[in-house]
């Protein structure tokens, strides 16, 4: 059966976006297929269907995804009634609803629809969709007491219409009234009540955004200086030194295109992170000469340059009342959206709430967004050695902002903010550290030759050695200023986890350091052991791997069902390579009884139930397998890459195991979500080994 829930309000304004989002990023850890449907629709295309569509890859028809647009249902409102319109709207949706677990359904916006009795059409449709309601109330600009008030108000609104109501969101209320109308909704409402505080950045418009606003030209820019949010407005006229006193941070400098000196300050204020702007938008239809602009590339690059034809002074009224539009172009917006609902929103007791029903399928993303959720559960400290890379300073924007762990990033500082700056990336709640200046270089180089004096390393060397990235990192982590590390996205495999091997060492019941990669497959995750660190184990290296690679499955919800591969089944092969899979699994099924073990096995009877019934009709594991051990390194890592590239599967790793810490290796080629899994899982590590 279909399990819907309806996302309204009760007046425009009120940003329920954020729990529009929130609430499809909670449907996607738990149900493979989700729909949506917005009953009412202004045109086409809806923006927040876009989002949705392309940040959560729905295969979903656009077409298929609203009712009608305001005009037509106005028309069959007045000429046919309330109950015409509302059947045809139940037979779209229905429609929707046989093809998905779950469907999302968005309320109507009550901006400019002509409709009577807006609330009460959705209270409707809510009840003959069969949809628990989430009612949404904006709190903008008003006292904690009438902010609670409305949200009583709005709660008795839709439970006299014969609602189910499962929570009830007060968003954008003034952070230091949150937590009193918390309380007080807590004690007067019968249902969870969720308030959210207000986040100036999802209000900004983004400089793209102004630039459509005002049909602007750009003249200089790439796209991520265009994605930045503009939280300020600065009207230049006066000299540079007055101006150079009022710039804030993230603000967009408003100057006369003829004011050539006012736009190099700006940039030349923003390159120094003195402090970094989001742009300058030039008025009058003026524009710098070549060289100013060339001038401008140079010392502040991507950064966007806007020109306008308008004076300055409308110029300036006009961005008074835009405001910020999540959307598929604004992927910044939307990480801080789903920050802000979920720090403030219990998810799985929302899931709950709403009955959302349990896939028993394990997408990609279901998985993705169960790693930051359980990442996200209890934040640990996370150490990125790269702080000067553009990936690694995505990445760590994107993790700040969802709130996924706490992070340090490791580099000379000032290179550090200057390349966030290029890039539009806010760094306020991430700690830097320049390994050649730091005040831990001393106390560090002192441990690293207390650990390595049997190899004859002095004081002084050891000096030298920490100041490099990784061993600094490697040494906060084995200190406890961190609990995790993540590097190689620059970096050589070697050169990430030598420094762990040299420091942090192994635990006590492992005898090597391995690694798996979590291979996310289009209804499953299997995981692959050892595909990136060990050439060629030997049978006990082999089954510690084993062993080590099921717990790490565990760990992260995949039941382990071993199997131990070679290029024979069972009794069917000799030979030095079938013995030593063979010596292995005996070994793992001597120390850990407890596990579900097969080998040697080959590749196709492990995964393939036809196959494994033909070859090994009796075995529990074959045809069922969801942890591999690959018997070396070379036939490993080709498969886990054969697999990645044939077969369009997500590789998350490699993730090292054995360590008494965390500490884990990126690809070099490794994109910014992968680094975003690397970290989360990196957390999750750390919270296990606690």
């Amino acid at each position: 059966m279909t399990r819907s829930v309806y996302v309204t309000g009760i007046e425009r304004g009120d940003g329920r976006q954020v729990v529009e989002l929130g609430v499809m990023e909670l449907l996607t850890r738990r149900v493979d297929r989700v729909g949506v449907f917005r009953p009412l629709l202004h045109e086409a295309p809806d923006r927040l269907f876009d989002l949705l569509r392309v940040r959560y890859r729905l295969a979903q028809d656009p077409a298929t995804a609203f009712g009608m647009d305001y005009r037509e249902a106005s028309a069959v409102q007045a000429e046919l009634g309330t109950d015409e319109l509302v059947s045809r709207l139940v037979e779209r949706f229905t429609e929707v609803a046989r093809d998905y677990e779950a469907v999302l359904v968005l309320g109507t916006d009550y901006a400019d629809t002509q409709l009577p009795d807006e609330l009460a059409l959705n209270a409707r449709l809510a009840n003959e969709f069969g949809a628990p309601v989430l009612t949404v109330v904006g709190g903008r600009g008003q006292a904690d007491g009438s902010v609670a008030a409305e949200a009583r108000n709005a709660f008795r609104a839709y439970q006299s219409l014969g609602c189910e109501i499962a929570a009830v969101y007060v968003n954008r209320v003034a952070a230091s009234d949150r937590d009193a109308v918390a309380a007080e909704l807590a004690e007067r409402l019968p249902v969870p009540c969720h308030v959210l505080p207000d986040e100036p950045s999802l209000a900004a418009p983004t400089v793209a955004q102004i630039g459509q606003a005002l049909d602007g030209t750009v003249l200089l820019g790439d796209e991520g200086g265009l994605s930045r949010d503009a939280m300020d407005f600065v009207i230049g006229g006066a000299m540079l030194p007055n101006l150079l006193a009022a710039l804030t941070p993230g603000c967009l400098v408003v100057t006369p295109g003829d004011r050539a000196d006012l736009v190099v300050g700006a940039l030349a204020a923003h390159s120094a992170s003195t402090p970094p702007i989001a742009g300058v938008l030039l008025t009058l239809g003026e524009r710098p000469g070549k060289e100013i602009l060339a001038l401008a590339a140079r010392l502040a690059p991507g950064t966007p340059v806007i020109s306008v034809e308008g004076n300055t002074f409308p110029t300036a009224t006009r961005l008074q009342v835009l405001e910020g539009k999540l959307s598929a172009a604004t992927p910044r917006k939307a990480e801080t959206a789903l920050g802000l609902f979920e720090r403030f929103t219990d998810g799985g007791a929302l899931l709950d709430l709403i009955s959302a029903p349990s896939s028993t399928r394990v997408t990609p993303m279901m998985f993705e967004n169960r790693l930051l959720e359980q990442a996200r559960a209890v934040p640990r400290r996370v150490v990125l050695p790269e702080g000067t890379e553009e990936r690694i300073l995505r990445a760590a924007e994107v993790l700040l902002r969802r709130g996924v762990c706490e992070l340090t990033l490791l580099g000379p500082l000032d290179q550090i903010r200057k390349r966030a700056a290029d890039l539009g990336i806010d760094l306020a709640d991430a700690r830097l550290v320049d390994p050649a200046t730091s005040d831990l270089r001393e106390r560090f180089a002192e441990r690293y030759a207390q650990l390595r004096a049997h190899r004859g390393v002095s004081k002084e060397l050891a000096y030298d050695v920490v100041a490099d990235v990784n061993y600094f990192g490697t040494l906060m982590v084995e200190q406890g200023f961190a609990d995790g590390m993540v590097s190689g996205s620059v970096h050589s495999t070697a050169a990430t986890i030598r420094p762990a091997f040299e420091i942090i060492k192994t635990r006590p019941d492992a005898s090597i350091v391995s690694s798996v990669f979590f291979m996310c497959l289009a209804d499953t995750v299997l995981v692959y052991g050892d595909c990136a660190v060990n050439p060629d184990p030997d049978a006990e290296q082999l089954a510690d791997i084993a062993i080590q690679s099921a717990a790490t499955a565990e760990r992260f919800g995949v039941e382990p069902r071993i199997a131990m591969l070679s290029y024979s089944t069972g009794t069917s092969g000799t030979g030095a390579d079938v013995d030593k899979v063979r010596a292995a699994t005996e070994l793992v099924h001597a120390r850990r009884p407890d596990l579900s073990t097969e080998g040697p096995i080959q590749y196709d009877a492990a995964v393939e139930p036809t196959v494994a019934a033909a070859k090994l009709p009796l075995s529990e594991v074959a045809g069922r397998a969801n942890v591999l051990i690959f018997p070396d390194l070379n036939t490993g890592n080709n498969t886990y890459k054969a697999v990645q590239r044939s077969a369009g599967a997500v590789a998350v790793g490699p993730v090292l195991q054995g360590l008494r810490k965390p500490v884990n290796d990126l690809s070099r080629g490794a994109l910014v979500g992968d680094i975003v899994n690397t970290v989360a899982i990196t957390a999750i590590q750390a919270q296990q080994s606690e």
